[in-house]
């Protein structure tokens, strides 16, 4: 049997939300995915919640972090822009976590992580729009209108896979035209 250490476990764990939600991140199925007792989990995590919660913070790390990192290694804003969509957009299993953690929104766990991220989203994204020399208040209305344009791309990529990506340079040219 494999030993498994806490990142195997919060990947496992991330895997399991993209595929079935929420209710998909339970010890025992987990362990029985990874050919591992249920003993391994709690060796980690004192319970459920520990886990989701490890787990949920991995994601912010990941996929909110880790992507404005890789951004602003871009030079311009319509550049970091353009990164940041195509990099977001880019794999379907991130999409996936993403509408399975709004989906479970107001669970006590996931609600102040994803209040969290959404707010750190979108003050980045309304300063990218303040480097692109909008007032602070149309910089916010425009972030406001691309994150929702993320989400709204990341539904879509789990119903109607194929109609995302041919619409993300016309959506940066829109959100950066003034």
């Amino acid at each position: 049997m494999v030993r498994r250490n806490r990142d195997d476990w919060t990947e496992i764990a991330l895997r399991a939300l993209a595929e079935g939600g929420l209710n998909a991140v339970a010890i025992e199925p987990l362990a029985a995915r990874a050919g591992a007792t249920k003993g391994s989990v709690y060796h980690h995590f004192p319970n459920r919640e520990a886990l989701l919660q490890a787990t949920v913070e991995r994601w912010e790390r990941e996929h909110t972090e880790k992507v404005i990192e890789l951004v602003e290694s871009e030079r311009t804003p319509e550049d970091k822009l353009r990164t940041l969509f195509a990099t977001v957009l880019d794999r379907g299993r991130k999409g996936s976590v993403e509408m399975a953690l709004q989906a479970a929104a107001q669970h006590e766990v996931i609600a102040p992580v994803l209040q969290r991220v959404t707010e750190k989203r979108l003050t980045y994204l309304t300063e990218l729009f303040r480097q692109l020399g909008f007032r602070k208040a149309q910089a916010r209305k425009r972030a406001l209108i691309a994150f929702s344009l993320y989400l709204g791309q990341a539904q879509m990529q789990q119903t109607l896979p194929g109609l995302v990506e041919p619409v993300l340079d016309e959506a940066v040219q829109v959100l950066i035209a003034k």
